[in-house]
């Protein structure tokens, strides 16, 4: 056993980890960060950043230059279950509202940036146990001596490992969205345009395109898990869904398919998930703090990330853990939680048809109807604004894009 006692170790260099890793580095703490993967590695996701992910982004300190498929979105497209489309426009000018990356490049452009910032991390090593003491938590690996920190950060995914060796995971959970997803090249998709289509048998959930530039895209579906649509259902759809003519209408006659396509559950029940145990925070997926409307997660591991770091940075020599725990659950219900509760009550209205098909065609109505629900749809706002009246203020709704400074769209 190693007898150096770390400040925090974070088990997972995905989003949720590297911005909790990143905070407490820039507070002058020793942290370590492990992973089973060896980066670059591909994590199967829709591949988008909204608002609230490009601004924790910048936030963090890393840019758009750093991700090699990073492409900016100025338009989205939204196909209602009757085929009918509305066009939302994103502000033009310098920053950006929207973009997709690809998780394989964004990953590993976060642990370098982690590394450059005075994270120790070690790559291919992965948990293998961890057990809580009074004053600190041990971790035991498969690739190094068992390592000994103050508090842990679990940022290991929908079915954490560190969750289940502290004796608090969830049996048998399984999420709440499935998804499946698979890249494509030389489609039409204009590389400056997402396109989501809300078809009827998807409903409350839909299908996207998502443009990667070069005539490249991130092609996918995700739905609901306890709809009709279930298990084998959902792989036999997929070659259906790919030659619907509204889709292959985007996709064009030469779209390629490359490799494999791939599916993931999607884990959002934030407001009733466990987010601490003894002196372990957890973050991400981990924390299940995807939003439950759309099945978008990068914001907010980003965001939960980073107020772990703020949970422990003042508070890292605590004898009492319950403090930080206490701060730490507070700030994260007091973001996500009315977040949470509108996004389910969007998923009920938008599990009926005619609902759906009234809803999109208000969203078009108008072009400020067009304008403000296109940016609410990214997340510049948050989700749950209207639950949470501390949020108002002049220009909550019309605050400024990420990466005003380094970029023009």
């Amino acid at each position: 056993m190693s007898d150096r006692l770390h400040d925090a170790i974070v088990v997972g260099g995905g989003p949720a980890g590297t911005a909790a890793a990143i905070g407490l580095a820039d507070r002058g703490l020793d942290v370590v960060v492990i992973d089973k993967a060896a980066f670059p590695r591909d994590k199967t996701c829709g591949d988008g950043l909204t608002t609230l992910a490009l601004r924790e982004l910048e936030r963090l300190g890393l840019t758009p230059d750093r991700v090699d498929s990073w492409t900016v979105v100025e338009r989205a497209h939204l196909h209602s279950p009757r085929a009918n489309t509305v066009t939302l426009p994103l502000p033009p000018g310098p920053g950006q509202f929207a973009a997709i990356a690809r998780r394989i490049d964004l990953d590993a452009a976060l642990i370098e940036l982690a590394t450059h910032r005075g994270v120790t991390v070690h790559q291919q090593v992965g948990l293998r146990g961890a057990s809580m003491h009074r004053h600190h938590v041990e971790v035991r690996t498969d690739a190094t001596p068992p390592l000994q920190a103050r508090w842990v950060v679990g940022a290991d995914g929908i079915w954490s490992p560190l969750r289940r060796a502290l004796g608090v995971a969830e049996p048998r959970y399984r999420g709440e969205w499935h998804a499946f997803r698979q890249y494509f090249s030389r489609t039409t998709n204009d590389d400056a345009e997402l396109h989501v289509w809300f078809e009827p048998d998807l409903l409350p959930g839909y299908a996207w395109s998502f443009p990667l530039g070069d005539g490249r895209a991130n092609v996918g579906f995700g739905v609901l898990r306890g709809t009709r649509l279930d298990g084998r259902a959902l792989a036999r759809l997929w070659p259906d869904l790919l030659q619907r003519p509204a889709i292959r209408s985007v996709l064009g006659p030469r779209a390629v398919a490359e490799g494999h396509h791939r599916a993931w559950p999607i884990p959002a029940r934030i407001t009733t998930t466990r987010l601490t145990a003894g002196r372990t925070l957890f973050v991400g997926d981990a924390a299940r703090a995807t939003d439950l409307f759309t099945g978008e997660g990068i914001g907010q591991a980003l965001l939960s990330g980073r107020l772990a770091a703020e949970a422990l940075a003042d508070r890292i020599d605590a004898a009492d853990p319950s403090p930080v725990t206490r701060a730490y659950s507070t700030s994260v219900l007091d973001e996500l939680a009315p977040d949470h509760q509108m996004a389910a009550a969007l998923s009920k209205l938008m599990a009926v048809e005619p609902l759906a098909e009234a809803s999109i065609r208000l969203v078009g109505s108008t072009p400020w109807t067009r304008r403000n629900v296109g940016r609410w749809l990214f997340e510049d706002s948050p989700r749950g604004i209207a639950l949470t009246p501390r949020r108002w203020h002049r220009g909550v709704l019309s605050g400024p894009p990420a990466f005003t400074a380094t970029t023009q769209r």
